[in-house]
């Protein structure tokens, strides 16, 4: 069926869905560069006003990728909540787009929602929003999930802690995980990116976390960002392994390219559920994903860069998972070409993730050779922290010296919590104050921390 609309005398075609979304999408470097963007904001405008009056069924009839050429695709169909979906089902994406700024999309009515919108749907409605409809409606959706702490609550902004080190130093981590502690960084995990792929150096890092951990009784979890199948070794070997984590994306050939597929990342949840080791909860994966990753891998199938992130989302939510994150700005400006453009980005994964009921975080973040700067990254994150964002990075000085990109420091997150009002998970929050980093209101202490010469000798004699 030909998808069409007039824009004066000129009318404008759209073959399926696929070209469709691609042509409604907001302006971005990474649909430019797969041939995939419109070709003027006059045949957008016609994609949005094409989009919005699409039923929403339409999704549920026409795969994006077909569904013998992709597990992704079959994950997604085969999953869908029709009992969920049924209070939209008779929406058209524009008129979905109204309902989310109504007051009949309250937090539970959205909870309840979330197993039957698909990736495709929030995709579509996404790109009919303003930013402050992303953020207003994701502001709406609540998800909790717990291992160690509560993560997600209403009132709470969650940081992980990267002490990433260019040589994996054991003192470099531990003086970069001691500096975030000491800002009351860390509930969301302490999760190191490593430099090696050896298993004995990885063990022990896992080793030096969880002595941490257990140590001074910091209720929170740890993850080395390791590959997933390293990860399943280790649980093998008998590593003290806390969270398993993966770079996932959108489709199958792209995830393939990472090396993995669901039964992989099934194999991997029951090794590390099989452990136990969380305290007040039992999610324990960890993902990250980021525009233009199926581009980059040219393993899109001519779908748009922000609806393949969005199908990514489909992949986490299976595995029920503690913590997800878009690295928004990670992959570079062929992708995102600029603050504008990131900014946009970090707005529509977070929406998309919360409205398909995933614990959103986001690493706000650039690499050097894009046309951004701090500033953009401030005005994202003031964005995000309005919009309700589960957590985001906390690096020293927010350079992260092994990946070589601007994230997100100790410090911003101070100023988000300040300015917002926002609280800490509250296990954590009560360590914080049990140990002497917070006063009775939750801010930094002014006095010496009565922890401090502990966790100083632990980082000054810590080794691999």
């Amino acid at each position: 069926m030909r998808l069409q609309h007039a824009v004066g005398a000129r009318s404008y075609v759209f073959r399926d869905l696929r070209e469709l979304l691609a042509k409604a999408s907001p302006a971005r470097s990474g649909d430019a560069l797969a041939g995939l963007a419109a070709s003027s904001d006059e045949e957008r405008i016609a994609a949005k006003l094409v989009l919005a009056d699409l039923p929403l069924t339409r999704f549920l009839d026409e795969a994006l990728i077909p569904y013998e050429d992709d597990e992704v695709t079959r994950l997604i169909v085969d999953t869908h909540d029709a009992q969920a979906y049924a209070p939209v089902r008779s929406l058209t994406v524009g008129a979905f787009r109204d309902w989310l700024m109504s007051d009949l999309a309250s937090t539970d009515v959205l909870t309840a929602l979330a197993p039957g919108i698909t990736p495709e749907m929030a995709a579509a409605v996404s790109k009919l929003m303003r930013n402050q409809d992303l953020i207003l409606a994701a502001r709406k959706c609540s998800v909790v999930t717990r291992f160690r702490n509560t993560l997600g609550l209403r009132g709470r902004l969650a940081v992980r802690l990267q002490p990433n080190h260019p040589t994996d130093d054991p003192k470099g981590i531990a003086a970069s995980i001691l500096d975030g502690l000491m800002y009351g960084a860390g509930d969301a995990c302490i999760g190191i990116n490593p430099v090696t792929d050896e298993p004995a150096k990885l063990a022990a890092l896992w080793r030096l976390l969880d002595e941490l951990i257990r140590r001074f009784e910091i209720p929170t979890q740890s993850c080395v960002l390791a590959h997933v199948t390293r990860q399943i070794d280790a649980i093998n070997n008998g590593v003290p392994l806390d969270l398993v984590f993966q770079s996932i994306a959108g489709t199958e050939a792209t995830n393939r390219s990472f090396g993995i597929d669901l039964r992989l990342l099934r194999e991997a949840q029951a090794a590390a559920q099989s452990l136990k080791r969380g305290t007040v909860g039992s999610n324990v994966m960890y993902f990250e994903t980021g525009q233009g990753s199926a581009l980059s891998a040219d393993a899109h199938h001519g779908v748009d860069q922000q609806t393949c992130e969005a199908r990514a989302y489909a992949v986490a939510r299976a595995f029920q998972p503690l913590l997800v994150n878009t690295v928004v700005g990670f992959i570079g400006p062929e992708y995102l070409f600029d603050g504008r453009q990131i900014i946009r980005a970090g707005l529509e994964d977070h929406f998309c993730g919360k409205l398909l009921g995933l614990p959103m975080g986001v690493d706000v973040c650039y690499t050097n050779h894009a046309e951004a700067d701090q500033n953009d990254m401030d005005t994202l994150l003031t964005l995000l922290g309005s919009a309700g964002v589960n957590y985001v990075m906390g690096v020293p000085g927010a350079d992260d010296i092994m990946l070589s990109y601007q994230s997100t420091s100790f410090h911003d997150a101070l100023y988000l919590r300040e300015l917002l009002g926002l609280q800490r998970a509250p296990e954590f929050a009560a360590w914080l104050h049990r140990v002497g980093i917070t006063d009775d209101a939750g801010r930094l202490a002014t006095t010496r921390a009565a922890a401090l010469p502990q966790l100083t000798a632990f980082a000054e004699g810590a080794s691999i």
